[in-house]
């Protein structure tokens, strides 16, 4: 057996073990030193990040029954495929109606135009008739004037003389009724003109007016039909057959997987560097780290979680704990990486933004120049509308018109 150690050896072996710990960590504080100013100092990061995207709801614009579904939970659906149909059967019969009244006010409208063509041949037949008893009137008294002198003379009889005059008093009657009669036949044609001037037989009040009631109850048919406004995956379906559902009730839900972004919850102490564009690097929990996205920041909040929740804090009561707030900022994916590792929306990200590019701003100081999202599905609606709007009104015109030609149609007199 060795020999206890003395005292004095025993306090300089603790002295030296005490030195070798104290220079290990020394040695790890001048490591973490170096890599915080050579690497560390140039990045923010969280893991408090969230995948997001688009969530579309799916909501009826008129109410109904529903007779079918077309997709499901998890299903894949392509922009305009049909989602949910309701029963149409009364939105037809309104079509129906309104179609049947857009031909009948076409053709009431022909008939003023026709009733103002009459109108005019009444005005001149009426123009004609007072020329007539005006000449009548100018002739009689003439003979009236030439019969005058020569009664005295006795060359005329009395009662001759009398005869002319009476005929005479009788034209002027025939005058002023022939007048009457040309002014009443014109206020008649102004009127008339009054519903048809400045227009034509399709662009006429009252043809626009029942042709807009058969564009709504063309509408009416065709969202009878709930179509995807774009492509994604079907989830939160909550609709079933039979159901009568309300304009407006959400029925189901599109996620555009295609299209996502990251939320990245940085604190209110590391917003001082970040800047829109900066690139970051991203690892999902559901592939760990073995999958890499990349990203460019696209924009920051414009305030704290808190400040727009549903409970919002009330910091002024008395009962104060100061918490770190958080600034939701948006990440930006490589469409190609999301299309070969899909992501989910919520699904939980590490997030490491690299600050060191400072030319970018902090906010956005510019509108946007494109829409969000959008979908042209309802535009092949309104146009189909149009189409049967025109085929009605070329039908009743009595001519066969394109709908080119109908909306240039010359006016109809």
């Amino acid at each position: 057996m060795s020999a206890p150690l003395t005292a004095t050896e025993a306090n300089t072996a603790r002295r030296r073990g005490l030195t070798l710990i104290a220079a290990a960590v020394a040695l790890a504080g001048l490591g973490w030193g170096g890599w915080h100013w050579m690497n560390g100092r140039h990045f923010e990061s969280t893991d408090n990040a969230y995948v997001a995207g688009n969530v579309v709801q799916i909501t009826p614009q008129v109410g109904g029954t529903v007779v079918a579904i077309g997709a499901d939970d998890t299903d894949f659906v392509r922009t305009g495929q049909v989602l949910v149909k309701l029963d149409p059967a009364d939105a037809r019969v309104a079509l129906e109606q309104a179609e049947a009244q857009l031909a009948q006010t076409v053709r009431e409208v022909r008939t003023l135009y026709a009733n103002t063509a009459t109108l005019k041949a009444q005005v001149s037949l009426r123009q004609a008739d007072l020329a007539r008893v005006q000449a009548d009137a100018a002739r009689l008294q003439d003979d009236v004037n030439r019969r005058a002198p020569l009664t005295a003379s006795g060359a005329v009889g009395k009662e001759e003389f009398q005869h002319a005059t009476a005929q005479l008093a009788a034209a002027k009657s025939s005058v002023a009724a022939a007048q009457s009669a040309v002014l009443a036949a014109q206020e008649q044609l102004a009127a008339s003109q009054t519903q048809t001037d400045g227009t034509t037989v399709e662009q006429h009040p009252g043809v626009q007016r029942a042709a807009a009631r058969v564009r709504e109850a063309y509408l009416a048919v065709q969202r009878a039909q709930l179509v995807a406004p774009l492509d994604g995956h079907v989830a939160k379906r909550g609709v079933q057959v039979g159901q009568r559902v309300q304009a407006g009730a959400p029925l189901m839900t599109i996620v555009p997987l295609s299209d996502l972004w990251v939320d990245a919850n940085f604190k209110e102490s590391q917003l001082q560097n970040l800047r829109i564009g900066q690139k970051a690097e991203l690892v999902a929990d559901v592939y760990g780290t073995q999958v890499t996205y990349h990203g460019t920041i696209a924009g920051l909040g414009a305030g704290t979680g808190a400040a727009f929740a549903l409970l919002p804090a009330q910091n002024a009561t008395g009962n104060w704990i100061k918490v770190v707030q958080r600034v939701p900022v948006r990440i930006a994916l490589d469409p190609k990486e999301v299309a070969e590792h899909a992501l989910r929306v919520g699904l939980s990200m590490e997030v490491k933004v690299d600050i060191r590019d400072q030319d970018g701003k902090a906010l956005a100081d510019t509108p946007r120049s494109a829409p969000v999202a959008a979908t042209p599905v309802f535009d092949a609606q309104l146009q189909a509308a149009d189409e049967d709007v025109q085929k009605i009104i070329a039908a009743n015109l009595g001519r066969k018109l394109t709908l080119a030609g109908a909306l240039h149609a010359p006016v109809v007199r």
